[in-house]
């Protein structure tokens, strides 16, 4: 059941790629009573389109929130093909191989663009769009309705990394990587952004007693949660020396409800390169950009403590 709204309330769009870091994104939304999801949107990322929705509707019904539309996105990139996901990284189900039991609904039959555009238009000047997937969707959104920046709140995106390496070239992030065209579009729309980069999302890691935490819950949902960043661990200990996770999307949803802080969080010009060279997909400051974007780098505090918080208060 939907929680009733107060006064303050965050009224949100979704828009994901259900991996192991966007199921905890949800799950941080879900336990913050001044959050209203009004609908989630998937694209193709760490797993599929189709996919992420399964995903997406599972971890819903854990939460008993079967009143949050799902909306299957962008197959493919809006140019050329989807990658194939990141199994690697999220295991062959986009959710570390965990199986969660299947929701009892399906998707809407809306495509996700077409759901953030009509979310926008009926809350113009409310609604806040978080983006912890590749931009396929919101650039769709802007070529279906050009006010789209004047619709909404505000957009938060976890992507790009500004001034540090990239985590699939030297340059690119997977997010941007995954559609740099529909990044730069996104990039440039001129609408209030934050961007939430791996520049900050590094630095900011879950560990083994955080992920012991959730499973002494007891709750399904949280203990489902632990069971998939065990995958998560597989993959990461080995790049990182130590058994923590970095809190990519995360971070970000915590960034947009002021769970955490900036220390430093620039106003830059960025854009996107989109060439077929070795910096496709980078991030770039450029003083020609037209559109200058909030770029978070670091935080006055240690973002995990407040996001295992508000997972917790879900138990």
């Amino acid at each position: 059941m939907a929680p009733a709204r107060h006064s303050g309330q965050v009224i949100l769009y979704l828009d994901c790629d259900t991996g192991i870091d966007d199921a905890i994104a949800l799950a941080l939304l879900l336990g913050r009573p001044d959050v209203e999801i009004l609908g989630i949107g998937t694209v193709s990322g760490n797993t599929s389109a189709a996919q992420a929705a399964t995903n997406t509707l599972a971890v819903l019904a854990l939460a008993g929130r079967d009143d949050i539309p799902v909306a299957v996105g962008g197959h493919d990139p809006l140019t050329g093909e989807y990658r194939s996901g990141a199994s690697d990284v999220h295991g062959s189900n986009g959710i570390g191989g965990v199986e969660l039991p299947p929701a009892a609904r399906g998707p809407i039959i809306e495509p996700a663009a077409d759901l953030l555009v009509r979310l926008a238009r009926t809350h113009a000047g409310d609604l806040h769009v978080l983006a912890t997937g590749p931009l396929t969707n919101l650039a769709r959104a802007l070529h279906a309705e050009p006010r789209l920046p004047e619709l909404v709140a505000g957009v938060t995106v976890m992507g790009g990394a500004v001034r540090v390496p990239g985590n699939v070239t030297p340059h690119a992030e997977a997010n941007i990587a995954d559609d740099p065209a529909a990044a730069a579009a996104v990039v440039a729309a001129g609408w209030p952004l934050t961007l939430v980069p791996l520049d900050v999302t590094m630095n900011h890691r879950f560990t083994e007693p955080d992920r012991d935490a959730l499973r002494a819950t007891g709750s399904p949902l949280l203990t489902a949660l632990a069971d998939m960043l065990r995958a998560y661990v597989d993959y990461y200990e080995p790049v990182l020396g130590v058994a923590e996770v970095p809190l990519h999307d995360p971070l970000a949803a915590a960034v947009l409800v002021d769970a955490v802080r900036p220390a430093e969080a620039p106003v830059l010009p960025l854009r996107v390169d989109t060439g077929a060279g070795a910096e496709r997909a980078r991030i770039a400051e450029d003083p020609d950009a037209g559109h200058p974007v909030r770029v978070i780098l670091s935080l006055s505090k240690p973002a995990a403590p407040a996001i295992l918080a508000a997972l917790l208060a879900l138990a």
